[in-house]
């Protein structure tokens, strides 16, 4: 059920808006904490991610440790198709390159994001790099909607059905980009939807 929320909330970096919450985010569930997960693989890692054009730069502003760090050549990050979309922070986003099947970020040696693990190394906030979508997945926000990503609705994602409620595991990002008064007012949806 889609619904209203009681006014429009502006992401930290403006774009995407929230006005608008699907209550399935409140109903399915996935593993959450995918370091413990033993059985995906990174699957939802498969197809690369947007970044849009200001976490593009913020990416290419420490590029030379990150370039040690990841033993990846910075041309071989991102696709060279640019992409004009409001719904991004700056107004652009382009891809992550997907390399041998997987995210170029993907840690093929371990376990998750290696911008993550960067930024957890140098003591960085991982929302200043890790792009905002791959930090609220598997919620999206889209067109004013906050809903389950699409990979939710098509039964494509591996780890559906257990562990914390969609929302349960982005709430700690939505409250990072979105603030405490987006997070006081979906708990409220959210025990209504129980």
């Amino acid at each position: 059920m889609i619904v209203s929320l009681s006014r429009q909330y502006l992401n930290r970096f403006d774009v995407p808006v929230i006005e608008l919450v699907d209550t399935a985010i409140f109903e399915r569930t996935s593993s959450t904490h995918c370091a413990s997960c033993a059985f995906c693989n990174d699957a939802c890692c498969a197809f690369g991610v947007c970044v849009d054009l200001d976490n593009v730069r913020r990416i290419e502003a420490c590029a030379d440790r990150l370039e040690c760090y990841l033993g990846i050549p910075r041309h071989q990050w991102f696709t060279e198709q640019y992409v004009h979309d409001p719904e991004f922070p700056g107004g652009t986003y382009t891809r992550t390159r997907v390399i041998t099947g997987a995210c170029v970020f993907l840690n093929r040696s371990g376990r998750g994001c290696l911008l993550h693990a960067f930024c957890l190394a140098e003591g960085v906030d991982h929302h200043l790099l890790k792009p905002l979508l791959s930090s609220l997945f598997p919620v999206t926000a889209e067109a004013g909607l906050l809903r389950p990503a699409a990979e939710v609705a098509d039964e494509s994602l591996v780890c559906l059905d257990g562990g914390l409620t969609l929302y349960r595991g982005a709430r700690d990002d939505l409250q990072y980009y979105y603030g405490d008064a987006l997070i006081r007012e979906l708990d409220r949806l959210e025990t209504r939807s129980k």
